[in-house]
């Protein structure tokens, strides 16, 4: 897609007026990250980078990423209350992923006992990006679905009001997006709700759960758990995961829950472009069906036998696309090209290789915007975009009570940069402009 800006990319002189005025205009509005240098301080902060134009978004696509979210929506609910199903997907990754099972040992374990939790609230961002057909014409592909700690929405004004509420939000120590959640946490003040931020290490010290399993922080009831934490293996102590079992075992709302966590995994995500999945989790919703498929990119199971075989065989033949991905969130994960020719070639005769997927690389066409960070000169680049689709449910026991799309997410990040995100200094917010 070329860039409606013509001329003023061109014109250096006006590009450094134009970014000394919007990086003025993003520290007077609040788009703020603490530094990198001091993670867990706001005496010093900066803005978060973001694009000096807005990018160019087909119109179209744009409207069909929306609305397809509230099918996702319906879709990662169904999955997280199907136990056959998430323990079949991940059977074989348990075996492999150390993180996968221990977050799948308490999913069994609180099954076993019994689900304390009644209301259930999701949530969710699926991203996608926008492949170049070979007649140029772009589609949307979905990359993944985020299920824990969808960051950078803000978007808890439109979850719903509980008076007087208690909210835990599960937060890391050194946090330097901090901003974005104090923009949720003072959108619930307004609505008289109270959030308190705690880290798993104060919940086992100080968390407790009565005969009830009503959980209590500081001797103060909790209604609802938001985690901003706990979607990578190195956020878990031995402590930690006691933490995460205990607030698992509890009756307050967990945003999400655990099984909905296991629901956006990787493994879940390939499986359910299989034919027939859909149809089985959704069953009598065709068109759901139909608009979920039609995001779906390839995806491929690394599982030992003859179909992970072939998986392998053609990423070695054609590694330019394929993208080699962990079951892991929080970006920089996935491998591309030369690593992942040197991973898969270790991994192809080992059990290990089934802890991750192969998925088809998705190629966008470039544009030029102009990338503003901290510290960096104003220059143009050739860039790409993710578009990220918020979605939020409620479900009471069985039932759906709501089911929206709540807002969008664009970061755009340079071309030679493979993976990475916002928070690990790659990528950089923006803005769609329709086209």
């Amino acid at each position: 897609m070329a860039t409606s800006w013509g001329s003023l990319l061109q014109d250096e002189q006006q590009l450094e007026e134009l970014a000394r005025q919007a990086v003025d205009r993003a520290l007077a509005e609040g788009v703020l990250l603490r530094t990198t240098q001091e993670p867990s301080s706001s005496d010093v902060v900066n803005y978060a980078p973001f694009t000096l134009f807005p990018s160019l978004v087909p119109s179209a696509l744009l409207e069909q990423a929306y609305a397809v979210q509230m099918d996702f929506n319906l879709l990662v609910d169904a999955v997280s209350q199907n136990p056959a199903f998430l323990e079949q997907t991940l059977s074989s990754t348990i075996k492999m992923d150390n993180f996968t099972a221990r977050l799948f040992d308490i999913y069994k374990q609180v099954l076993e006992e019994g689900i304390a939790q009644t209301v259930f609230l999701g949530l969710n961002r699926s991203d996608y990006m926008f492949q170049c057909s070979a007649d140029g014409s772009p589609a949307l592909k979905q990359i993944e679905i985020n299920t824990i700690s969808a960051s950078f929405g803000g978007l808890a004004s439109r979850t719903p009001a509980v008076h007087h509420a208690q909210v835990l939000l599960i937060a890391q120590e050194k946090e330097r997006n901090i901003f974005d959640q104090r923009a949720i946490e003072n959108e619930l003040l307004a609505k008289n709700i109270h959030l308190i931020r705690r880290r798993f290490e104060d919940v086992s010290e100080k968390g407790s759960l009565d005969q009830d399993r009503r959980l209590f922080m500081d001797g103060q009831e909790i209604a609802v758990v938001y985690f901003r934490d706990g979607y990578m293996p190195s956020q878990y102590s031995t402590q930690n995961w006691k933490a995460r079992l205990l607030l698992e075992r509890s009756c307050a709302v967990k945003c999400p829950d655990i099984a909905t966590q296991l629901a956006g995994t990787k493994k879940v995500q390939q499986e359910l472009s299989r034919a027939g999945v859909l149809e089985m989790l959704l069953p009598g919703q065709p068109e759901a069906v139909a608009r979920l498929r039609a995001t779906f990119a390839g995806l491929y199971s690394l599982d030992m036998g003859e179909e992970g075989d072939q998986a392998i065989t053609e990423a070695l033949a054609a590694p330019s696309r394929f993208v080699l991905k962990p079951q892991r969130e929080g970006g920089g994960n996935n491998l591309y090209g030369e690593e992942m020719v040197q991973a898969l070639e270790q991994l192809k005769d080992h059990e290990e290789r089934a802890s991750y997927i192969l998925m088809e690389k998705i190629e966008p066409e470039p544009f030029e915007n102009c990338l503003l960070r901290p510290g960096s000169p104003v220059r143009v680049d050739q860039c790409i975009s993710e578009l990220g689709i918020f979605g939020v449910y409620v479900r009471q026991g069985k039932t759906l009570v709501m089911n929206k799309h709540v807002g969008h997410l664009l970061r755009t990040k340079a071309i030679k940069h493979a993976d990475g995100g916002v928070a690990a200094g790659v990528a950089v917010l923006d803005n769609p402009y329709p086209v």
